[in-house]
């Protein structure tokens, strides 16, 4: 007698993989080798991330080595903030995960246009990269202007639920940061309501309050964009016990 299959829990992405203009800079940082040292794992699709266990090792042969303050930005677009901020911040390791390979041949062009020795870009869903990932072991979690997914029944794809943000503080260091902006008013008082109620994460503003944009978050092209329609903005840093 056949035994029924055994059925596998739906993965619920918090992302949508979208058709996008790729520009010639980008086309080129994804083909010739030379860009290569940013590039974790190129690829065309969603990136394999299989062996990639140890963020810190990505940067074993780098003049900051492994040592140094490491962060994560999710999902950083086209990647003009993170290079600007691994710019501006030389002694910090920086990367970059991401699922549009636009951006991830943009962010790459970029680093090597500036000679940064400090940032690597990975292709592929960063809830998968999080749970394979050891217990403290990042500095810092960026999670900048989020798909806010507005629709109600789609709220479950929001990046800040429980379920995602308990991966977040395991991997977080002790002191660790999780940054979140976005500009959408509904999604800001969410992720308060979330994260105020996530256990060893604590509101560096106070429970239900957010925070002014720090100096090292740059203001990107999607925020002036927001502000222009006349969203207001909303900063929100939980430190981790």
């Amino acid at each position: 007698m056949n035994q029924p299959d055994i059925l596998q829990p739906r993965v619920i992405n918090t992302f949508m993989k979208r058709k996008t203009h790729m520009n010639k800079n980008a086309e080129l940082a994804l083909s010739d080798p030379i860009f290569a040292p940013y590039l974790v794992n190129n690829g065309t699709g969603l990136g394999n991330l299989e062996g990639i266990n140890d963020l810190r090792a990505l940067f074993q042969d780098t003049p900051n080595g492994v040592d140094a303050p490491l962060t994560l930005e999710i999902g950083f677009g086209l990647g003009d903030s993170l290079i600007e901020m691994a710019t501006n911040d030389k002694d910090r390791n920086f990367i970059g995960i991401e699922v549009h390979e636009p951006g991830i041949g943009k962010a790459a062009f970029m680093a090597h246009e500036k000679n940064l020795t400090n940032i690597k870009i990975i292709n592929g869903d960063a809830i998968a990269l999080l749970s394979q990932l050891p217990s403290n072991h990042i500095d810092r979690i960026q999670l900048y202007f989020p798909d806010p997914w507005q629709k109600k029944r789609h709220h479950k794809r929001r990046f800040v639920s429980p379920e995602r943000m308990a991966l977040v503080t395991r991997v977080l260091k002790s002191g660790g940061w999780f940054h979140t902006a976005t500009d959408w008013e509904h999604y800001a008082f969410w992720m308060v309501e979330v994260l105020d109620e996530m256990p060893n994460l604590h509101n560096q503003a106070g429970r239900g309050n957010f925070t002014d944009r720090p100096n090292f978050r740059p203001m990107t092209k999607f925020e002036r964009r927001g502000i222009d329609r006349g969203h207001g903005v909303w900063d929100l840093i939980y430190v981790k016990d």
